[in-house]
C-alpha cells in the first residue's frame, strides 16, 4: 500500500467543499491500495460552449487526483505537495453524464511524485490521459 495515510472517502469529500473541486461535482468515489479515483459530472458547470466536456475540467479532475493521492503519500503537514507539471492528450468527447478518473503513481521519490491519471466515460471508454509530476517540499 502507498498511503501514508489511508484516505478516507467522507473526508475527502468533506475538504472539498467550497473550492474548485466543489464546485464542479467532483466527488471521491474510490480508494485502493495503489489508487484513488474520483468522478466528475458533464453538465452546465464543466462543459466548454460546444456541448462537450471542457478540456480544462479533465485536468482540473486529474490534477485534483494527483495531487490529493500525493499528499496522502507523504508526511503532511511536514512535508507538502505542488504541481510542477501536467500534460492531458484528450482522446474522446463527452456530451452527458459522468466522467472517472483514476490515478495511479508511476513514481514515488522522496522529492518529487509522477502520476498517471486516466479518465473514461461511464461506458469506460477512455476520454484523456494525463500525467502530473509533483514536488515534494520540506517544512514547507
Amino acid at each position: 500500500m502507498i498511503w501514508k495515510v489511508k484516505p478516507d472517502l467522507a473526508v475527502l469529500n468533506q475538504m472539498r467543499q467550497q473550492t474548485a473541486v466543489g464546485h464542479l461535482g467532483i466527488e471521491f468515489v474510490e480508494v485502493g491500495d495503489d489508487y484513488l479515483a474520483a468522478t466528475m459530472p458533464v453538465d452546465e458547470r464543466t462543459r466548454q460552449p460546444m456541448g462537450l466536456l471542457h478540456g480544462g475540467a479533465s485536468v482540473l479532475l486529474a490534477e485534483t487526483l494527483g495531487s490529493v493521492a500525493s499528499t496522502l503519500c507523504v508526511d503532511f503537514p511536514r512535508q507538502q505537495c505542488v504541481g510542477l507539471e501536467i500534460n492531458a492528450s484528450h482522446l474522446r468527447a463527452v456530451r452527458e453524464g459522468k466522467v472517472k478518473g483514476v490515478a495511479r503513481p508511476i513514481r514515488l521519490g522522496r522529492r518529487v511524485h509522477v502520476w498517471e491519471i486516466r479518465i473514461a466515460d461511464d461506458k469506460g471508454r477512455p476520454v484523456c490521459a494525463a500525467r502530473l509530476t509533483m514536488a515534494i517540499l520540506e517544512d514547507a
